[in-house]
């Protein structure tokens, strides 16, 4: 009797961590079923193009960013942008997609991704496919799960890049503005703003003040220390204010874009101190490189689980960690039970004003600018 199918895709933002998923799933599942992989997410999943995944074809990809499958995040198959008399329209594809994964006896579906991509995992299981869903985001701001496999590479990175900034601002007497990634969660600046030894921590969840900023720098001078380290979320905001966007792009599932933050801040606060202010971003480097050693195991334990799921018949639902074990969450839970092809946008776990990290930086001295 042949062997069973599976397929997986990645969509959505790459993350540290997705090659050890697809590395941990292929071995969890190799010995009982065939496995494919779906190129660029689910337009590879529209347009058939996929490539054979076995322990050998994804030997060596344990530690690797980014995905060996590829990704997009403007790819929703209930909303598909196609070309029908030389004309560019938006259709419901998904059909094509389900006959597909039937042409090619695909017998479950395994969906890494945040919000946007798992929202069509949900679609699709209410066509009726076998799908297992995977969270990833390295903002580790899902409420469904307690980690998420990236934010502690990211978390590293951000770390290791404020030491660096450290070093040319103590030498040149400047306060350095860092903005990092994060959306509307300061998980990554608080975590990272700590470990870096940073001055100032600006996060979504605390609406800061100017002046509040503008004292700690002031202080530090007073101190002798004559340089500071700020570290703000990209969807951080001024009190009474709104987070900058960057820009829009009508056609992703995250359409509006935070950025620029740190550069509006910098040049706010050199309006009131001698030092020279420079600001910079860190963006994608944060989701770059190799995997770190815990973002390595946590994504295996991802994988492994939705093997597991897979044999168990345990569809429609998404991986998630509870009180320290993996366990699963129906997606209709996860994301709500809006119609089909909307696009839902899963609980958000934010950093709660009385979260014991909150609390740590304060008695190191770290402003929060509140």
């Amino acid at each position: 009797m042949a062997k069973k199918k599976v397929a997986v895709l990645t969509g959505g933002g790459d993350a540290p961590g997705l090659n050890a998923v697809i590395y941990a799933l292929v071995r969890a599942c190799s010995p009982k079923y065939d496995l494919i992989g779906y190129k660029f997410g689910y337009r590879g999943l529209y347009n058939n193009d996929f490539v054979e995944l076995t322990p050998q074809t994804t030997s060596g990809i344990l530690h690797r960013g980014g995905t060996i499958l590829y990704s997009s995040n403007k790819d929703n198959l209930f909303d598909y942008t196609v070309e029908e008399n030389g004309e560019k329209v938006k259709k419901d594809v998904s059909d094509v997609a389900v006959q597909n994964m039937k042409n090619e006896g695909v017998d479950a579906l395994v969906v890494l991704g945040g919000d946007g991509t798992l929202t069509s995992a949900r679609d699709f299981a209410r066509k009726g496919v076998n799908v297992v869903g995977v969270p990833k985001t390295i903002d580790n701001d899902l409420a469904s799960t307690e980690a998420t496999f990236g934010f502690d590479t990211a978390v590293n990175i951000v770390t290791e890049n404020l030491g660096r900034l450290h070093t040319t601002a103590e030498s040149h007497h400047r306060v350095m503005v860092a903005e990092v990634m994060g959306r509307s969660s300061g998980w990554i600046a608080l975590h990272s703003g700590i470990a870096g030894s940073a001055d100032v921590i600006l996060i979504p969840e605390i609406p800061y003040t100017l002046e509040k900023v503008i004292d700690k720098i002031k202080a530090r001078e007073a101190a002798g220390k004559h340089f500071t380290i700020i570290v703000v979320t990209e969807g951080a905001a001024e009190k009474g204010g709104q987070a900058v966007v960057g820009r829009v792009v009508e056609d992703s599932p995250d359409a509006i874009r935070f950025g620029g933050i740190a550069a509006k801040l910098a040049n706010d606060i050199e309006k009131h101190v001698t030092n020279e202010v420079r600001h910079c971003t860190f963006g994608h480097i944060q989701r770059g490189g190799d995997t770190s050693p815990a973002d390595r195991l946590l994504s295996a334990r991802y994988g492994v689980k939705a093997a597991d799921m897979i044999e168990k018949g345990q569809f429609g639902n998404m991986v998630c960690l509870r009180n320290g074990v993996m366990d699963f969450e129906s997606l209709e839970v996860v994301l709500g039970s809006s119609a089909t092809g909307s696009t839902a946008m899963g609980l958000s776990k934010r950093v709660s004003l009385d979260n014991e990290l909150i609390q740590v930086g304060k008695s190191l001295g770290i402003s929060f600018g509140d």
